[in-house]
């Protein structure tokens, strides 16, 4: 099997900011995203991709409310599922008509995808990530006692409901993953972190809580064992003082530098900070050192898998 690369798309690569979001926007965003990774497998790389699914998921949720006097809503993680059926679609549709485009004969498949966590995750007890909706403070009361919704006032904005954020422990379908890509596929699975599921009594049950996408993509190169996790985002690749007049963006780290910088409070907690933490986390879990991350622009992404772009670490 040649060099395996998971490519995290962010949410610019579906979404771009200030846009209101309709079909035809997102999929012309995702045809774009589509040509650096059409790229890589010109290059001969193997490559499975994940996604995050945000605005898309909060959406639904919004959908959910709307319409939950005329059918029923639907659990988060069934709209987690719908997320990653609708994100899917367009980046099958887009990576296979570009891969017929440049003359590559490769399937596209893209997998609805369970993610294991634990029930005892310390998460379920101190629900942090604000999902969905804002709502009023008396509609807020009234979820809380009629769903038992936690919901929590959001800076000045309204009420929102916020769930648990568990670590990631397996990807479900690995298995089936993995025979897709040793079959020549490529697969887009577990966006937005996966549909969260807890084992009971040799049961899969899906969970209401939101995992990290970024845990969830090294999550599933580890589980794959890819020598490349790649995460794509709209920056050129890590930076510290970042937006200060020092700032300077960082070429290559190895994990211990990595972790002294997190110590010192470097990365913001909602943007930079989950992306350095799973590519520590993929590096540090190499039993032979020879896995990477790399953390770099959409439009850079070739150059980052050769090294001459974006954040490189490694040990």
């Amino acid at each position: 099997m040649s060099h395996l690369i998971v490519v995290a798309l962010g949410g610019n690569a579906i979404l771009k900011a200030n846009q209101p979001g309709d079909f035809g926007e997102q999929l012309a965003n995702v045809y774009e995203s589509s040509n650096p990774i059409v790229s890589l497998l010109r290059h001969g790389y193997q490559v499975v991709v994940t996604h995050g699914n945000g605005p898309q998921v909060g959406n639904i949720l919004i959908q959910n409310e709307e319409a939950n006097k005329v059918v029923p809503a639907m659990p988060l993680y069934v709209c987690g599922a719908e997320s990653q059926g609708l994100i899917g679609y367009m980046i099958q549709q887009a990576l296979g008509n570009e891969l017929k485009r440049v003359g590559l004969d490769r399937p596209v498949v893209s997998l609805v995808t369970q993610v294991l966590v634990d029930p005892a995750d310390p998460a379920f007890d101190k629900p942090t990530k604000p999902i969905g909706p804002f709502y009023t403070e008396k509609r807020a009361q009234k979820l809380m006692s009629e769903r038992g919704f936690k919901m929590v006032e959001d800076a000045g904005r309204g009420w929102r409901r916020v769930v648990a954020s568990p670590e990631p422990k397996a990807i479900v379908e690995g298995p089936a993953i993995k025979a897709l890509v040793a079959a020549g596929a490529l697969v887009v699975a577990s966006g937005g972190g996966g549909i969260p599921v807890v084992s009971r009594e040799s049961r899969l049950e899906g969970i209401e809580a939101v995992i990290d996408k970024d845990l969830a993509a090294m999550r599933l190169a580890s589980d794959l064992d890819a020598e490349t996790l790649l995460i794509l985002t709209d920056v050129p690749g890590v930076a510290v003082n970042y937006g200060k007049p020092d700032q300077k963006f960082l070429k290559s780290i190895t994990p211990a530098e990595g972790r002294a910088y997190m110590s010192e409070g470097q990365f913001k907690a909602g943007s930079m900070k989950p992306k350095v933490e799973a590519a520590l986390r993929f590096v540090e879990s190499s039993i032979d050192g020879r896995r990477r991350a790399i953390i770099g622009s959409l439009e850079q992404a070739a150059e980052a898998a050769r090294g001459e772009a974006g954040t490189t670490v490694q040990a």
